[in-house]
């Protein structure tokens, strides 16, 4: 396919996609994309200054199209479950921001009663299942989290959300053939970003269009632009229409980018300027920006305002966490022991 069809392609999908939901849905999918957006970077800020957000902290400043494309193709009843780089997806699942934004600071009004922290946010009312530390180690609970789905006759799908660094290793590999062997719904979404931590796909990886794994797995798999999110909802949708009718799994390979290191510690000195230039201009946040403006939407003025609407927000919800206790140091080794009765086994 030529430059001048794949832009004709792309454009198709962003008309359909935009007929399809509306301009009041597609300006709310903006709002969320600026929310990720400010809230990064205002944990970013927070953590830089030193005390206030312990430990790791990932941020996902650049990927924010992918989860607010993926998820928009959700229900209410449908799971999620995610890697380390996590608070903007628990938002798009709708877990609300303060309690995120608490979890961060370790207050007890956080998402894990500020005893998970960034790395583990989780929500299980809103079916948002973390949040998880180990890379890779939460694909095999989410195939685990779609063989309960469908003993239970679910009417629901999992997304899971992994890195392209976490795929090198057995337990990916186990979890795909697991979930085709027993067509379970789930769909396996790799954040394709380029690095895994420091190290360029091309350097880790055999194949660089890793949608190419799935007919291994005799599953289907697609790769697709992560930038745009009508490209994001329209490949999404087929694959959770997919899981749920068919009741079989797909690989997605999301081609995205991070615009920050892999953590606050990584100054990223591995990217060129030029790199991280020409990606800054792919800017997810920035095209459709410039698409509700071309559409007549809004205005630029209009999306300034709701811009400066959402950076007030964010800082209330830095100011609720500051405000907030910290948990009970007789909490401290909640979730970590059972309380268990031996009477229950007829023991004494």
């Amino acid at each position: 396919m030529s430059e001048q069809e794949a832009q004709r392609s792309v454009d198709a999908i962003e008309q359909a996609v935009f007929e399809e939901i509306g301009e009041e849905t597609t300006l709310g999918l903006y709002e969320q994309m600026l929310l990720m957006r400010r809230f990064e970077e205002q944990a970013g800020r927070v953590y830089q200054m030193g005390g206030k957000i312990k430990g790791f902290c990932h941020l996902y400043i650049g990927q924010e199209a992918v989860a607010a494309g993926s998820m928009h193709t959700l229900t209410p009843d449908d799971y999620v479950i995610s890697a380390y780089r996590e608070h903007a997806q628990a938002i798009a699942k709708g877990v609300d921001p303060d309690a995120v934004m608490a979890e961060l600071y370790a207050k007890s009004t956080g998402t894990s009663q500020g005893m998970g922290g960034s790395m583990h946010i989780f929500d299980v009312e809103k079916k948002f299942y973390g949040g998880w530390g180990i890379v890779g180690g939460h694909v095999p609970t989410a195939t685990g989290i779609g063989f309960a789905i469908k003993y239970r006759q679910e009417d629901a799908c999992c997304l899971c959300y992994f890195g392209d660094g976490s795929i090198h290793q057995g337990a990916f590999h186990e979890s795909l053939n697991m979930a085709k062997l027993w067509d379970l719904p789930v769909v396996y979404i790799i954040e394709n970003n380029g690095y895994g931590m420091g190290t360029s796909l091309e350097r880790a990886s055999a194949i660089t269009e890793l949608s190419k794994k799935a007919p291994g797995y005799g599953m289907p798999g697609d790769t697709f632009d992560g930038q745009n999110i009508f490209v994001v909802i329209d490949g999404v949708k087929r694959a959770v229409e997919r899981a749920k009718q068919e009741h079989t799994p797909t690989l997605l390979d999301i081609k995205t980018y991070r615009f920050r290191g892999h953590s606050m510690s990584d100054p990223a000195t591995y990217r060129t300027k030029e790199e991280l230039d020409t990606e800054k201009g792919r800017d997810p946040i920035q095209h459709l920006h410039n698409f509700l403006v071309d559409k007549g939407v809004k205005s630029d003025d209009d999306l300034k305002a709701l811009d400066k609407a959402v950076k007030a927000q964010v800082k209330d919800s830095i100011k609720k966490a500051e405000a907030a206790d910290f948990p009970d140091v007789s909490k401290m080794y909640d979730y970590t022991y059972v309380d268990w009765s031996w009477e229950h086994e007829g023991r004494s």
